[in-house]
Formats: structure tokens, C-alpha cells, sequence
């Protein structure tokens, strides 16, 4: 498929600079696959459209405070470092800003005795650094929450770039689905007989990231670390197997619940596509692993029937998950719509449930 047919205009003050308050009370579009047919409510409204029986999977990941200011050792020149994976106690995958982030080149934090020395230079504007000690207990002290690029005001509360389940700490971005969740919103649902299960992805550089090949089947995109437990498996298997649906919360739990379900039909989730199993539904199995699936039209649904997700970039490969969902002409039908309705879009943004 083209990559224009994934484009859409979307002028800049349509782009949310600041989270709604309280969170629930973001705007949420709802879009029924069947038939097209779009809805207009508050986020809190969610609680009365999942059903009882049904299971809500959430993302714990935790976003790191990954964008750290650093200098360089012989000029003093300034530098910024943005942590995108880590690799070994001192070892991370890192983009860093400034001239002559070369192999070799040796980084000080300031106020530090800590240094981090480029030791690689990978694809995609990527480097492997080496830090001269374990730094994941000092990164509440030492980075700032690297907020996404399109969003020009600074003054958000760090918490509230986190979901208020977040547990694990490991991304460079928030699952930004979630972040319309309240404790509260999260009880009544649960008190309604909706089943909650936990996953973990910890966001990588592919969050923001545009696709530039013009066929979209030749993008490839970077492997994020995944898990789901044995426990929060069962959970969502038992919902299924008594009529329950799998609501998927955000691209990432999305991602997550079918890569466990091509696992369990003992398919290679980067090529996904070339499995030939042929049943309507597979169990999700526990795993603990990188993950490459990339979803885009043509895909077939393994497992997730519903998922609750903010508005995307133009050209992103969460377009092409979500389009590959609910279909292309609905689905940018549906953008159409927001836009003319003052929807307010991406990670700050307002959501939709699509079911």
C-alpha cells in the first residue's frame, strides 16, 4: 500500500499542548467497526460502555526521566542525551543532540562525576553509549521527562505524562491511551464486572517516529521490550472464554496482547503475515521479549476486539495499526469528523474507543 493514503491534514492548533483536567474529562469519539457510525461523549462515559464479562488491558510501563543535559569533555560544548533503551547496567541505546556525537566522544553530566562515552554509531541517528557507572537510580535527579517533540509548552506536572497504573519503569514515552484513566474510573469499571489485566511494553523512538518508505509493507520498525504473566494471561483467556471482548488500551497493550496470541500459534511476530493459522480467536500466551510486530492493513485479529486510543500522526505507523482495525476510509472519516467537531489530537489530545 501507498504511504499517501495514510496522510491527512492536520493543522497545528489542533495539536493538544496541554492534558485535559481532570483526565477523564478528555473528549472520546466513539467508532463502531460495523458500520462506521461515530459517536460523541466524555472519556468518564468509557465505564458505561464496557460490558460486564468484558477485560480492559492496561500498559504499567513507567516513563523514565530519559532527556539528560550533558557537555562535552574537551570543549564544554552542550550536548542532550535522550535514553531510548538500556542495555547492560551501564550500556543504552541513546539519540543525542549536538555536533560530533562520535565513537569515542566522551559526555560529563554536570554536577556529576558521572560521563557517558559514545562507543557506537547506529542506524537511524542512534548511538550505544557507555555510562561510567549505573545510572537507573539516579535518573530522578539527573533527566527530565522527555516530553514529545510537538508539544511546546513545558509547565505539565511530570506525573501527569504517567498513567496512575504505571509500575514498571523502562520508556521513553507514555502509553498516552491510559493517560485519561482516574483511580476512580478505574474502580467503577471494575466494579461494574469488568475484568482489569496488566501488560508491560516500554515505548521506544517508534512512538514519533514517521514512516518514510513510500510501501508501507517495506517499514520496519524497532523492537521494543514486552511481557505478560501467566496470571494477567489466564485473566484474559478466562474473559474470553466466557463471551467477554479484549479491550485494548492504547497501540502498545495492542501490540502486546497479539504478539502473545501469534506466539501461541507458534508464528514469528515480526513476520506475522506468514501465519497461516486459521482459527477465529487464539489464547494469549505468557512471555517475557523484544517485540517487531508491525500491523498494518491486511492484518488478521487474533485476539483483541476493541481498542481505546488517542488521535495519531499523520503517515504513523499507529495510523496503519488503528486503519488496519476498523479500515482506512473509516477510520481518516472519523479524523475528518474530530477535526470539524474541535477534537483536540495526539499524545495530550482526546481519545476514541473503537469497537
Amino acid at each position: 500500500m501507498d504511504l499517501d493514503l495514510f496522510d491527512y491534514d492536520l493543522p497545528e492548533h489542533f495539536i493538544a499542548q496541554t492534558p485535559a483536567e481532570p483526565r477523564d474529562a478528555s473528549r472520546l469519539m466513539t467508532l463502531r467497526r460495523s458500520d462506521g457510525a461515530v459517536g460523541h461523549h466524555t472519556f468518564r462515559d468509557i465505564e458505561h460502555m464496557l460490558h460486564p464479562g468484558d477485560v480492559l488491558v492496561l500498559n504499567d510501563t513507567r516513563v523514565i526521566p530519559a532527556r539528560l543535559v550533558a557537555h562535552k569533555d574537551d570543549s564544554g560544548g552542550k550536548m542532550e542525551i535522550l535514553l531510548l533503551r538500556q542495555i547492560t547496567n551501564t550500556d543504552w541505546l541513546a539519540l543525542i543532540g549536538g555536533r560530533g556525537a562520535y565513537p569515542g566522544r566522551t559526555l560529563r553530566l554536570p554536577n556529576h562525576e558521572i560521563t557517558a562515552t559514545v562507543l557506537e554509531e547506529l542506524e537511524e541517528s542512534q548511538r550505544l553509549i557507555r555510562f561510567s557507572q549505573p545510572i537507573n537510580g539516579l535518573l530522578e535527579g539527573l533527566g527530565e521527562l522527555p516530553l514529545p517533540p510537538y508539544i511546546h509548552q513545558r509547565a505539565a506536572p511530570s506525573e501527569r505524562y504517567q498513567t496512575v497504573y504505571s509500575q514498571r519503569a523502562g520508556s521513553a514515552a507514555a502509553p498516552t491511551a491510559g493517560l485519561h484513566f482516574t483511580p476512580e474510573l478505574l474502580l467503577g469499571i471494575r466494579e461494574r464486572g469488568v475484568h482489569l489485566a496488566y501488560c508491560t511494553l516500554h515505548v521506544g523512538l517508534d512512538t514519533f517516529k514517521p514512516v518514510k518508505v513510500q510501501r508501507i509493507e517495506d517499514h520496519t520498525i524497532h523492537s521494543e521490550w514486552a511481557s505478560l504473566s501467566p496470571e494477567n494471561a489466564n485473566i484474559i483467556n478466562q474473559a474470553v472464554l466466557g463471551g467477554g471482548r479484549v479491550i485494548a488500551v492504547g497501540s502498545t497493550s495492542t501490540r502486546t496482547l497479539e504478539t502473545a496470541a501469534i506466539l501461541s500459534a507458534g508464528g514469528d511476530p515480526a513476520n506475522p503475515h506468514t501465519l497461516t493459522d486459521i482459527c477465529a480467536w487464539r489464547p494469549v500466551i505468557a512471555f517475557e521479549s523484544d517485540t517487531a510486530l508491525y500491523i498494518y492493513p491486511g492484518y488478521r485479529w487474533r485476539v483483541v476486539s476493541g481498542i481505546i486510543t488517542n488521535f495519531h500522526l499523520p503517515r504513523s505507523s499507529l495510523l496503519m495499526m488503528m486503519s488496519a482495525f476498523t479500515g482506512r476510509e473509516a477510520l481518516l472519516s472519523a479524523y475528518e469528523t474530530a477535526k470539524r467537531s474541535g477534537y483536540r489530537f495526539f499524545s495530550f489530545g482526546d481519545a476514541m474507543f473503537i469497537s
